[in-house]
């Protein structure tokens, strides 16, 4: 399945317990359809310590959320929206912001 949000873009939680944060996207995940969103949905994680050098602990990981609870914020309009897709003069296909009709610029 292909999803309009791309790794890079600025996104903004809309559900959850990260309600109204944003972050950019770090990676996404298809199959589950998830995306790791930086300092969103941090997890504690217990760790035993395996090498020598390594200490067991309580560490903050982290984890996917659902690409359903996030929305594309745009920078120009700095508001969350949707994405549409469009196709130019000379045949390229971009993503535009559905409230400001601006072209999103690729990373």
């Amino acid at each position: 399945m292909k999803f309009k949000l791309k790794k890079g873009d600025f996104v903004q939680v809309i559900k959850g317990k990260d309600k109204g944060k944003k972050g950019r996207i770090l990676k996404i995940f298809y199959k589950e359809n998830r995306v790791l969103v930086e300092g969103i949905n941090f997890v504690k994680k217990h760790t035993r310590p395996k090498a020598v050098d390594r200490q067991g602990g309580i560490i903050q990981v982290e984890k996917p959320i659902s690409i359903s609870n996030v929305n594309f914020f745009c920078l120009k309009c700095s508001k969350p929206t949707r994405l549409g897709i469009k196709f130019l003069e000379d045949g390229s296909k971009v993503r535009y912001c559905k409230k400001c009709k601006e072209i999103v610029e690729e990373k």
